[in-house]
């Protein structure tokens, strides 16, 4: 059976409505970091299950996330981290490496592995677009879709 995970990073405190609206529904939610504030990480829990890890912004929290985290979704195997820097030469069985920090979109295959920066769905910043992705899982398969914010949220 698939599944369906949002994936999102640096919410800054700000869960914008037109993302809750998407993430309503979503079998998992997948948080690359930068959350700001306990009141975000709480309210997307009650959503749905969280896989979440610890942002350079989240020193308040940083008993409570680690600071990478490796799961499981259907068949793919995950590593999580927020900074591109903190993720391991052996990614050791990884199917998907998911990062944050940058605010910029960016996905590629490399060596057969999915590396996915969902890009930022909380305050604008450095000028570059509000994004983040879905990720319908199905078994070993998947499918990633980006999702863009309107240009005219700040």
């Amino acid at each position: 059976m698939a599944a369906l995970a949002a994936v999102i990073s640096d919410t800054h405190g700000l869960l914008r409505p037109q993302v809750l609206a998407r993430l309503r529904g979503c079998d998992c939610i997948v948080h690359a970091g930068d959350f700001d504030d306990e009141d975000a990480l709480d309210r997307l829990g009650e959503l749905a299950p969280l896989y979440t890890v610890r942002g350079n912004n989240d020193w308040e929290m940083a008993d409570c996330l680690p600071l990478t985290r490796r799961f499981r979704i259907e068949g793919l195997n995950f590593f999580m981290t927020h900074r591109l820097i903190d993720v391991p030469a052996d990614l050791d069985g990884a199917d998907a490496v998911i990062f944050g920090h940058s605010h910029r979109y960016y996905e590629e295959r490399r060596g057969g592995v999915l590396w996915l920066n969902p890009g930022s769905c909380g305050r604008r910043r450095f000028g570059l677009e509000l994004s983040f992705a879905l990720l319908r899982v199905d078994g070993r398969n998947y499918r990633v879709e980006k999702v863009t914010l309107p240009a005219g949220l700040k």
